[in-house]
Parts: C-alpha cells; sequence; structure tokens
C-alpha cells in the first residue's frame, strides 16, 4: 500500500499541514480523512506543505480539489507549498489549480 504521513500543527486561525510520501488511488480517501480531522472550525487559514511529496496521481488531486471548494464555503484560505522542480508543481499546474488557490514555492 502506498504511504504518505500528514503532520499537524495549529497555532490560533492557521492550520499547517506537512505531507511526505505519495498520494494515489490506495490511500486518497485517508489522507483526506486526515487532513480533515486536522482542520478545526476556528481555522481562517490553512496551509499544506507537499514539498516532501513524491507522486500525487489524480486521486490526490481530487483531495485538494475538494478540499478547496470546502474552505472555500467555509470563508478558510488555502496556501500550497511546492518546491519548484517538484512533479507535484508540475502536476498542479497542468491540472489548472493554480489559479483556485495560492500556490507558493516550498
Amino acid at each position: 500500500m502506498t504511504a504518505a504521513n500528514i503532520a499537524a500543527e495549529a497555532d490560533g486561525g492557521h492550520v499547517l499541514l506537512t505531507v511526505s510520501g505519495e498520494i494515489d488511488l490506495a490511500n486518497a480517501q485517508l489522507v483526506q480523512d486526515q487532513i480533515y480531522a486536522a482542520i478545526d472550525n476556528d481555522a481562517v487559514r490553512v496551509s499544506i506543505d507537499l514539498s516532501e511529496v513524491s507522486y500525487l496521481d489524480s486521486s490526490g488531486l481530487r483531495v485538494l480539489f475538494t478540499l478547496a471548494g470546502r474552505l472555500k464555503v467555509l470563508q478558510m484560505r488555502l496556501d500550497l507549498a511546492v518546491a519548484p522542480a517538484s512533479p507535484v508543481r508540475r502536476v498542479l499546474e497542468m491540472s489548472g489549480f493554480e489559479p483556485l488557490e495560492r500556490v507558493r514555492e516550498g
């Protein structure tokens, strides 16, 4: 099974999630559940560091698009940190995700 690790830190209204490993069909639902569990109702901003993610397929993209939509409804800001030369950054750019939410260099 594919492995992804998620570490969460909360500081006031800011939640920082650091994700490492791979996100694909085998673990996308588990990753989504862990991300949602880490975000409480007091959050106003969610940052996800994807710098250590080595692989992201369409299931992983679905997790991010679904999260972005959910946070928008809740009026929470989403930032992604992605390394400039990362394959994950290329996938996000090709998917059209970047215009939806701010993607910054990690």
